[in-house]
């Protein structure tokens, strides 16, 4: 087992520290401490970390050689509290394995996708291809939820149309008619769900690693209950949503009825959907946005969303 320290990057310290405060700012001086204590109790061998942002992620290898991935984050309010019992919900079908858990120290031991390839370097000359695994992918995920299901229902998720529109009524970096669309538009879908399944939540190219068990396997996941469509909205708008390239953006037409004919899925609900998940994205991105800030919240987003618009019925 190795002892070698964490590397803490500086992108890692500011977004810990940005989101928990002094939570973070411990989390961070105590990570050597936990890093140390999980690979002695697991019996991990620790390799090198991977990309960090608000998690610490490295690789790991059991004590019978098996492959895995350590998953460290801040134990209170947390995405690894709903990220596990989403992965337990999966079972492994269309995403990694959860081998262990231990919430009380931020930690989740999973399976590691091998090869371990991003789907998003399908994107775009083979994006028929991408979009064609992600449909599987998310026919493979959705089950009912367990009994003992605790998930956040995604129909909370409208409730931050309503905080934009609260904080910035019509002088917000986005178009106030489209964000009261949106949320509108949400709770109808959600009240008009044809199933109530268990969502990875923030389902895209990035979080879709090529495998061997099966073809590709999500990471990742959100975790939450609802509408099977609400899967569809982050993909349309993804990979790399701060690039604005109209020929990026061109993308969507196909990739929409795509996904209505191999979900299968009424094409107007993957519509409302990419246009609602849209929208959302840039109210989530404007949450902690002041016209001080200079720099807008609005990414390619908000492009798909009005590419969508016309189509809403």
């Amino acid at each position: 087992m190795t002892g070698a320290r964490p590397v803490v990057t500086d992108a890692l310290a500011r977004h810990v520290v940005g989101v928990w405060g002094g939570d973070g700012e411990r989390w961070l001086a105590e990570l050597p401490t936990v890093l140390a204590d999980l690979a002695r109790d697991w019996g991990l061998d620790l390799g090198e970390p991977y990309e960090l942002s608000y998690h610490y992620v490295t690789a790991a290898t059991l004590a019978d050689g098996t492959p895995a991935v350590l998953k460290l984050g801040v134990p209170t309010g947390t995405s690894l509290a709903e990220e596990a019992p989403a992965l337990a919900a999966f079972t492994g079908r269309g995403a990694v394995r959860l081998l262990r858990a231990d919430l009380d120290r931020g930690a989740l031991l999973l399976e590691r996708a091998v090869p371990g390839g991003r789907l998003r370097d399908l994107v775009p000359d083979r994006d028929a291809e991408a979009t064609s695994a992600l449909a599987g992918v998310i026919r493979r995920l959705h089950v009912p939820p367990p009994p003992d299901c605790r998930l956040p229902e995604a129909s909370a998720q409208a409730r931050a149309f309503d905080r934009y529109l609260a904080r910035h009524g019509t002088a917000g970096p986005l178009p106030h008619d489209l964000v009261a669309r949106a949320g509108g538009l949400m709770r109808e879908l959600c009240a008009s769900a044809p199933a109530r399944v268990v969502l990875h939540g923030d389902l895209h190219h990035d979080n879709v690693l090529r495998a061997t068990r099966e073809p590709w396997l999500a990471i990742d996941p959100h975790g939450l209950v609802g509408d099977p469509g609400y899967e569809v909205g982050a993909l349309l708008y993804n990979p790399t949503p701060e690039d604005r390239s109209a020929a990026l953006t061109g993308l969507v037409p196909a990739r929409v009825e795509q996904l209505a004919d191999e979900l299968p899925m009424p094409v107007e609900r993957v519509v409302a959907w990419g246009f609602v998940k849209a929208v959302l994205s840039d109210v989530w991105s404007a949450e902690e946005w002041s016209p001080a800030q200079g720099r807008s919240p609005v990414s390619r987003a908000l492009d798909v969303a009005r590419l969508l618009l016309p189509r809403l019925s």
